[in-house]
């Protein structure tokens, strides 16, 4: 392939340093729907808030903190074919500018159904964003840092998530309705940010060579690896990525919906089902309604909030260890170990609301900080990690628009059904999360492939789907045939015909049951190894 003209970089920023200060506004994108989910958790509670909307039961403040997901749903959903159209840098930017106009509706608001109307406007602008950053990050993000730089990712989101928490205990000492006016304002000011810094942030190098704007993808793709226009790597990176691009071209492989699930139902399924466990898990429980699990557990008033505060900083502290352990110990034994110690501390949560005893306040506290800062290192990042690296270019924007959708409606039916569920099912609410855990263990055991390491370009050998593997494994397959047949034909002329069947019986078939044929798993394909070492 011919070498794409490009020229010294411009940039102050290239390298490293570009990739690292990329990623950490990137995160801008996930603090804004972390500030936004837990926002309303502090403010739902507060006495001007409760007087200005007339004291509302518990349909209606479910309702107004999940309608959020029913924008944020819409959206996400079509994400996937908006960031194709105009790529990732477009859509972060549109995502960033609706946000901000819905949390200025939110802010000025008049009644019940203009918050509404505002919570719905922010959600899309979170669907929008949710779906893209993720995209952005992986696809500018090395194999060997991936994992890291999506975990400094989701810390943004978590940090968003505390600050919101600890601007309404600080405002809930404002004696009106600035107390919770003010909350939802600052909201607005840092999705102007985000959205004014998305106009300087690169596009990403692989929508670019998709769409044959190469010199511009090879340009970024050099600043991404020092500035240097002539190092091998950044040009080895563009071949691999142009060969990629041109080989399902080539392929007559189509973008649609229908193509996507018939080739990749597998890899949509894994990734569907990570971001819905992710919730069903219970997490949104705590991140939303924390001040009420705390009420129900005997702190009252603003000492619940003080307490969601607290909680919301070993939240935040849980999220470092990934960034050092996920691209080392991998994304399966991190989601694993995860889901056992949130089960175990979801089910003794929900043990000591019903045994009720004077210690039951602080060992709740206990318990809800334990399994918060298991969600922080295992459920809470690697969701969003692992879709856009299993989903392949020419659908990885609708792939993932389908896993953040798939996020969003089950974070509107938790959000929606944990207020009514609070009053009558009690402590049971939390062992019943803590069983949808030991079904996320299970199915991240028995079906999860690990992707630690894998290029983004030879994921296809992880799942068993690589062309040029195969033919590899067909061409040796042969070759054993062809010895096998010339040996046996050697052995024939002097061994008894009763020593032979030695050499005949036939191999037993692996049975696939139900989701073994739905999800396609080939077992012969658990370890990967690279398929190209070349430069």
């Amino acid at each position: 392939m011919a070498n794409v003209p490009v020229s010294s970089s411009r940039r102050r920023l290239v390298g490293q340093p570009l990739l690292y200060a990329i990623s950490v506004f990137a995160s801008l994108g996930v603090f804004l729907f972390g500030y936004d989910q837990g926002v309303m958790s502090g403010i739902i509670t507060g006495p001007y808030f409760r007087r200005y909307f007339n004291n509302p039961d518990a349909f209606e403040i479910g309702t107004m903190v999940a309608v959020l997901e029913v924008g944020a749903f819409i959206t996400s959903v079509a994400a996937g074919r908006v960031g194709d159209i105009i790529g990732r840098k477009g859509t972060l930017f549109i995502g960033a500018l609706v946000f901000t106009v819905g949390g200025a509706v939110q802010t000025l608001t008049n009644g019940f159904w203009t918050m509404i109307v505002g919570r719905v406007i922010s959600g899309f602008g979170v669907g929008l964003l949710s779906t893209i950053v993720p995209i952005y990050q992986s696809e500018i993000s090395p194999p060997d840092h991936r994992g890291a730089l999506a975990c400094v990712e989701f810390t943004g989101n978590i940090i968003g998530y505390s600050s919101s928490v600890w601007t309404d205990y600080f405002c809930s000492y404002i004696d009106s309705d600035l107390s919770w006016r003010i909350p939802l304002f600052v909201q607005c000011i840092i999705g102007a940010i985000l959205a004014a810094g998305s106009l300087v942030m690169p596009e990403s190098p692989r929508w670019l060579i998709d769409t044959d704007q190469d010199v511009e993808g090879m340009q970024i793709l050099v600043d991404l690896h020092g500035g240097d226009p002539e190092d091998l790597s950044a040009m080895a990176e563009f071949r691999e990525i142009k060969d990629k691009v041109l080989e399902d071209r080539a392929s007559g492989e189509g973008r649609s919906y229908a193509a996507m699930w018939k080739k990749y139902r597998r890899r949509v399924l894994l990734a569907m089902s990570s971001q819905a466990f992710a919730q069903l898990n219970g997490i949104n429980v705590i991140s939303y309604y924390a001040p009420r699990v705390f009420e129900e557990a005997g702190w009252i008033g603003r000492d619940a909030i003080l307490m969601t505060g607290i909680n919301s900083i070993i939240y935040v502290l849980s999220t470092l260890p990934p960034w050092y352990l996920v691209d080392r110990w991998g994304r399966r034994a991190i989601l694993l170990s995860g889901a056992a110690v949130m089960a175990v501390s979801l089910g003794a949560t929900g043990w000591w609301m019903y045994v009720d005893v004077p210690r039951t306040p602080n060992a709740v506290v206990i318990c809800v900080i334990i399994y918060n800062a298991a969600f922080g290192y295992s459920w809470g990042p690697i969701p969003w990690l692992y879709p856009p690296e299993i989903m392949p270019l020419t659908i990885r924007a609708k792939g993932v628009s389908l896993s953040t959708s798939t996020n969003w409606a089950f974070n509107f039916l938790v959000g929606e059904a944990t207020p009514p569920l609070q009053e009558y099912i009690e402590w049971r609410l939390y062992p019943m999360h803590g069983f949808f855990c030991v079904c996320s263990f299970v199915l991240v055991y028995f079906l999860y492939p690990e992707t630690k390491g894998v290029p983004l370009e030879e994921m296809d050998a992880v799942f068993g789907e690589d062309e040029r593997q195969e033919r590899e494994e067909n061409e040796e397959d042969d070759a054993d045939t062809v010895i096998e047949s010339e040996r046996t034909s050697l052995l024939s002329d002097n061994v008894p015909p009763s020593n032979m069947a030695i050499n005949h019986v036939p191999r037993r078939r692996s049975r696939k049951g139900f989701f073994g044929r739905l999800f396609k798993r080939n077992s012969h394909r658990a370890n990967y190894e690279p398929v190209s070492t070349g430069s």
